[in-house]
């Protein structure tokens, strides 16, 4: 019996239109474009702007375009998954809405919240699903509005985070192309230094949580970056030794884009030519779910048929992995 993999057959994007630069933000907060940009790689960010525009709205519009590129009938969906940390409501699947907006009427859908591990377990959901041969055509959406739960006056995070969407088509593949291998990894403990306090179960949102500010972001910076190095770095490694592979067999690295210093680090683990790291932190900063997606949009013109992609991401929570992955299409 011929083994069945799932692979990607089609990508989309969106990123909104309005950019905050790092010039835009000295006048906000205390900092300068050279302070940010040595220490995260990030020039500028894009913002979601509008009354009523939540993650489904990025969602909804990089679908969009894939369905467009790829001449779809969005009746042939069988699954609708949205990677996001910012789901539009509590206790309502953004990705349900966003199946129904498509016109993705015969799929069923739901949320998958990892922080900015997310799409990453997404494509082991996806691809699981794929390998069963229950079905067929599984679209997955990372997607984040970041500003939603960023408070600008505080420096430490308002200017690494941006809004953006991307999305990719799994389907069944028998040529030995798409997913390969997983090293999936999580420790509960870091919930401590990277979150959201208020707005939860735990903590609601209340009057004097607002007063707080607890339901904006916070981050122990030192703590999240070393942790980040060395976790996105160490699965990075694993992945290839699992697969007996050397930097030579990797094409590219698709990085989660947190910070370029955590992305260099990750490709001098393995001795990683700059050349094959996918990099546009500079464009958009940290989209959290849409990182990967988005490296995949921007960089499809030049991927491969065969290509070795390794994905590495690491997040809130914690949350972090690899992916060994071989490309589908020119």
């Amino acid at each position: 019996m011929t083994k069945i993999t799932a692979a990607i057959t089609a990508v989309g994007k969106y990123v909104p239109e309005y950019i905050l630069t790092n010039k835009m933000l000295e006048k906000i907060v205390e900092t300068n474009d050279e302070w940010i940009t040595s220490r995260t790689g990030i020039k500028e960010r894009r913002i979601l702007k509008g009354e009523g525009k939540g993650t489904s709205y990025m969602a909804i519009k990089a679908a969009q375009q894939l369905i467009d590129k790829k001449k779809l009938d969005p009746k042939e969906i069988d699954l609708v998954i949205v990677a996001t940390a910012t789901s539009d409501m509590k206790a309502a699947s953004t990705a349900v809405y966003v199946a129904s907006e498509i016109g993705a009427t015969n799929a069923f859908g739901f949320d998958l919240d990892a922080a900015c591990s997310s799409f990453l377990y997404g494509m082991s959901v996806a691809s699981s699903y794929i390998e069963s041969s229950r079905y067929r055509k599984i679209l997955l959406i990372g997607a984040d509005k970041c500003s939603s739960m960023i408070n600008y006056e505080d420096r430490a995070t308002c200017i690494i985070f941006g809004d953006g969407a991307g999305a990719v088509l799994f389907e069944p593949n028998t040529k030995g192309l798409g997913l390969q291998d997983e090293y999936l990894r999580s420790d509960g403990m870091g919930r401590n230094f990277l979150g959201a306090k208020a707005g939860g179960s735990k903590y609601p949102i209340t009057k004097e949580a607002i007063d707080k500010g607890q339901q904006f972001v916070y981050q122990d910076g030192k703590t999240v970056f070393k942790n980040a190095v060395f976790n996105m770095a160490d699965v990075t490694v694993k992945i290839l030794e699992q697969n007996n592979l050397t930097n030579n067999d990797v094409t590219w690295l698709a990085a989660h884009q947190a910070n370029k210093r955590i992305i260099e680090a990750t490709a001098k683990r393995i001795n990683l030519d700059a050349s094959k790291v996918m990099m546009n932190i500079q464009k958009y900063g940290n989209t959290t779910s849409a990182t990967l997606p988005l490296l995949l949009a921007d960089y499809e013109q030049q991927l491969k048929k065969g290509d070795t992609i390794i994905f590495a991401a690491f997040g809130g929570g914690f949350t972090w992995g690899a992916i060994y992955f071989k490309w589908a299409y020119n």
